[in-house]
Formats: C-alpha cells, sequence, structure tokens
C-alpha cells in the first residue's frame, strides 16, 4: 500500500538513537510556569516547520516496526490515592510494549521535542482558555469539571500529550500508520475543559492537519465508551472534517452534544454485536466522507471490566475491534494515527495490557499491509 509521506511541523526526537534530532532550543518546552508568557520558548514559533534530518535518524516505519510515541511527562503528575483517573498506566503501557519488544529502543519509538504554538491550540481552543491553562489560572470550577489536581506537571502533560497526538499524524500521514501511548481528551470544549480532559488533542491534531495541508479531509473515529463531545462541539460545522462516535447511551456525558455521526449503544452490548454495529458504521461513514487521515480514539473503557464502562465487551472482542478498525482504514490505503482513549481500572497493570491491544495490533497490521 502507498501512502503519501509528509514531514509536519511538529519536530521529532528518536528515543534511545545514538544521533537525536530535537527542536533547536527556542522550540523545547520548559517549565509550566513560565508558559503564560507565550514566548517562542513554550510554544514553539508559530509557522516553523521543524524536519527532522533523515541522515541522522532512522525512517520512521524502518525495518517493518510502527511508529510508537510516548513522552514521559505522560505519568508525571502524581494523583491522590483513591483518585479514580490512572495517572501512571500510560508509562505503565510503554514499559510493558517496550518488554515485550512491541516498543524497541533506537527503532521505533519517538517522542515530540516541542510543546504546541499558540496558534495551534488555539485554532480548536479560546485563547483566554489557553492561557488561564498554561497560568494556572482557571477558577475553581473549572478545574472541579475537569476533575483533576492542578500542578505545572499537569500543565506539561496536557501540553506534551496534545504534541504527542500531533506527531503520531505526522508519522501516520509519512508511513501509514503510528500510534501514541496517550491522548483522546475528548471531552474538552472551546472554552473549557471536563471529565479529565483539558486541550482537546484531537481538534487540535485535526485542525492543524487541515492548515498544514497534511490532509484535506479528516475523519476521528472515536469508539471510546464516551461520547465525544468536545471534539464534536468544537468541529461542528468545520469543513473537512468528520466525527464519528461509538459510544454507550447511557453513559458520560448527560448531555451530549451531535457529532457527524452518533451511534448510541445499550448497556451491556456483547462483542458479536457491538461488532456488526460499529463495523457497518465505520465503512458507511468512510463511503460517504471519503477521508484522506484517520484520527482513531481507541478507549478501552468498552470492556465488561472496566470501572466506567456500560458495555460488556471482552479483551478479545477487543482485539477483534482493533483489527477491524485498522484493517478497514488501511485497506483503503488512509493513514491513520492512534491514541489510547479512555480506561479505568485500580489494577494498572491489568488495564496497561487493554491499551496496550491498540499497539500489538497496530505492529501486526503495519506488517500485514507491508508499510
Amino acid at each position: 500500500m502507498v501512502f503519501r509521506r509528509f514531514v509536519g511541523a511538529t519536530a521529532v526526537r528518536h528515543r534511545g538513537a545514538s544521533s537525536s534530532v530535537t527542536a533547536s532550543s527556542s522550540l523545547k518546552f520548559k517549565a509550566a510556569s513560565a508558559l503564560a508568557s507565550f514566548s517562542s520558548s513554550a510554544f514553539g514559533d508559530a509557522g516553523r516547520v521543524d524536519v527532522p534530518d533523515e541522515r541522522t535518524i532512522p525512517r520512521p516505519g524502518a525495518d517493518g516496526r510502527v511508529p510508537i510515541i510516548h513522552h514521559a511527562s505522560y505519568s508525571k503528575p502524581v494523583m491522590p490515592p483513591g483518585h479514580r483517573f490512572p495517572m501512571r498506566v500510560f508509562q505503565t503501557t510503554f514499559d510493558a510494549l517496550r518488554k515485550e519488544g512491541v516498543a524497541l529502543a533506537g527503532i521505533n519509538c519517538f517522542t515530540p521535542a516541542r510543546a504546541p504554538t499558540l496558534d495551534e491550540l488555539c485554532a480548536a481552543h479560546d485563547e483566554g482558555y489557553v492561557r488561564a491553562v498554561c497560568a494556572s489560572e482557571l477558577s475553581d470550577k473549572a478545574r472541579r469539571e475537569i476533575g483533576l489536581p492542578w500542578s505545572d506537571a499537569l500543565v506539561e502533560r496536557t501540553l506534551m500529550e496534545v504534541a504527542g497526538t500531533m506527531l503520531t499524524m505526522d508519522l501516520a500521514a509519512r508511513c501509514g500508520l503510528a500510534v501514541n501511548t496517550a491522548g483522546g481528551t475528548h471531552h474538552a470544549h472551546h472554552a473549557r475543559g471536563s471529565g479529565f480532559c483539558i486541550i482537546n488533542d484531537l481538534a487540535v491534531s485535526a485542525l492543524r492537519a487541515l492548515e498544514s495541508g497534511m490532509a484535506k479531509r479528516v475523519m476521528i473515529v472515536d469508539l471510546d465508551v464516551h461520547q465525544g463531545d468536545g471534539t464534536a462541539g468544537i468541529l461542528k460545522g468545520v469543513p473537512g472534517t468528520f466525527t464519528l462516535s461509538a459510544h454507550a447511551a447511557s453513559n458520560f456525558p448527560t448531555r451530549k452534544e451531535t457529532s457527524s455521526r452518533d451511534v448510541e449503544l445499550p448497556r451491556g452490548m456483547k462483542d458479536d454485536e457491538y461488532m456488526a454495529v460499529v463495523s457497518a458504521a465505520l465503512i458507511e461513514s468512510m463511503q460517504d466522507f471519503k477521508p484522506d487521515l484517520v484520527l482513531y480514539d481507541a478507549g478501552v473503557d468498552v470492556t465488561s471490566n472496566d470501572s466506567l464502562g456500560h458495555l460488556d465487551l471482552t479483551v478479545e472482542g477487543l482485539y477483534r475491534r482493533e483489527r477491524m478498525v485498522l484493517d478497514t482504514v488501511l485497506g483503503a490505503g488512509i493513514p491513520l494515527a492512534g491514541v489510547v482513549g479512555g480506561g479505568y481500572s485500580p489494577d494498572i497493570d491489568e488495564l496497561a495490557s487493554r491499551h496496550a491491544v491498540l499497539h500489538r495490533v497496530a505492529q501486526e497490521m503495519f506488517r500485514d499491509h507491508g508499510l
């Protein structure tokens, strides 16, 4: 399968390589307390394109290995005991992938080398809201709606998670498929956060892909158990975008947005029925919209053992879903960027193994489709 090759504006560092490419010092992420000024050192230079030097790093996708994007800040914030959000799972997922040999240092592990620019963030979000987030000046009410204890580490994580999804899209457009170890903050709205989501990495990345010319038609396929309400609201009416959300009808958010296509699933739905409904919706949506780039939110909170899910999929059903989505999209010659989406469990190792299903299947499909 031949894909259009593109190197976008997100600088890349190859994890573990003896010779790495990073953004210039003016683009590297600085302490969260410095972000309020929105200097180029914090957000990068708007409009600047940083292209990796292919003479000094292995080609993404070399050796038949799917690019995996990770940043240490994904799990940097410390949650209080008993907090529902599993912050440690992103690093645990990456560690599990390395142990399994799916993620190989110096071969297929990449990390974003800069935070998003102010222009990139404000394409999807209100500027005043973005400034308040980065200056840690949100009201107590706004922070309660997000539901995460505030810290400089949380601001850093928020920005680098967006950067990671942007890089995932860049590398997917370049070699056909790439997957992040975080991402999927689909409850973040234009001017407010919600449900553990602060900045909407999906909307920011989709709009940047359109603005940069990376793609003309971007489809977001959101299979998290919760509706992607923030993404739907931000992208509603935006030419060149399509939001497909297949979610439990009875779950959060109570007040739903209107996606380009919503598939409301009944409580307790099992593997076979889920696969039939979601597969049909994906194929029909692709036929109608004809995307040239897909961003996939692979939430694992659809399984029966998830703390916040209302569906009844097995882990084997999760494997079936990932194979179906990736095979359908890649089989049509369309690049796919995958993010992990939601998943909740007090057993972090078990949850990490569920998240890693996306990366295991991505590696399988990367080779099966000859990428």
